[in-house]
């Protein structure tokens, strides 16, 4: 039997937070579940409260075994990079509960890793999750976004899993070798 890794991928916003889910064993990866959680435009404190409850409810519901967000990168806007910032510790908080590995990745990696081009846009990023996972129609935008982080960390664990293998073979390789000498 496979052993699949469930992995939830983050795509914080201070307005909107994208979360996607999927199944993965290094060679298929499958979508669980994604969506967006809504905030708009009230007060702050609140916005992070539900992002942390949220997130809570999604780590208790899915179980993920590894969590996969993006990093904060900087905005021109010093104060859209602060409440930017915070809305992901909220999330990063809201994962605590469950013992989930927690694992950050730059918006250009993920792209690099989905798209095959770091700059994409998020059009492409859509499109390009929509046909790894073999999905009906495109997410919505942060929730692709999400699963985009999501997709990112299954290839990086699928190279490092490999890595392991490699070496451990090397490893009994060279035991062998020298006790035959």
């Amino acid at each position: 039997m496979t052993d699949f890794t469930r992995i939830l991928g983050i795509d914080p916003g201070s307005r909107v937070t994208g979360y996607g889910v999927i199944d993965s064993d290094g060679g298929t990866t499958r979508h669980v579940a994604s969506g967006c959680i809504r905030l708009g435009n009230g007060d702050f404190l609140r916005r992070l409260n539900d992002i942390f409850t949220r997130i809570n409810e999604l780590v208790a519901e899915f179980a993920p075994q590894e969590i996969a967000i993006e990093q904060v990168f900087m905005h021109r806007n010093a104060d859209s990079a602060l409440k930017l910032g915070q809305a992901r510790a909220a999330a990063i908080c809201g994962t605590f509960a469950g013992g989930a590995v927690l694992h950050e990745y730059a918006a250009r990696e993920i792209k690099q890793a989905v798209v095959g081009r770091g700059g994409a846009d998020k059009e492409q990023v859509q499109h390009m999750v929509k046909a790894i996972l073999a999905l009906d129609s495109e997410p919505q935008q942060d929730a692709a976004d999400a699963l985009a982080a999501a997709i990112c960390h299954a290839h990086t664990l699928r190279l490092v899993r490999a890595l392991s293998s490699q070496r451990a073979g090397r490893r009994r390789g060279s035991r062998r070798r020298g006790l035959a000498g």
